[in-house]
């Protein structure tokens, strides 16, 4: 465990970001950004989150092997969300896939 202990201005510093965060959030909520609202808001997630989980956590003081750990967690959510990604884009409104495919998998007698 790590005995490093961070002074208050810091805690204070991170809220107040994590609280500009929140503003931008709700800012970009109401701004019409076309196809790049869900990439902005994610990636203030990201990084509000990453606020987060490096310094109230303690991450940033941390052995290698516990940042290893995290980098581990985090590139398998990446691939289990980029398959279930995968699978949404590739079936309709109604979870049917497309003509083509569905008659392509019926075996023929």
């Amino acid at each position: 465990m790590s005995d490093h202990v961070s002074p208050v201005s810091l805690y204070i510093t991170i809220f107040l970001a994590l609280m500009v965060g929140t503003a931008l959030t709700v800012g970009a909520a109401f701004v019409n950004l076309g196809t790049f609202n869900f990439p902005v808001a994610m990636f203030i997630a990201v990084f509000k989150a990453s606020l987060v989980v490096w310094y109230f956590m303690h991450v940033k003081y941390q052995s290698h092997l516990t940042k290893l750990a995290l980098a581990t967690g985090l590139f398998f959510l990446a691939i289990l969300l980029g398959e279930t990604m995968i699978d949404y884009a590739s079936k309709d409104a109604f979870g049917r896939l497309p003509p083509q495919i569905e008659e392509s998998s019926v075996i023929k007698k």
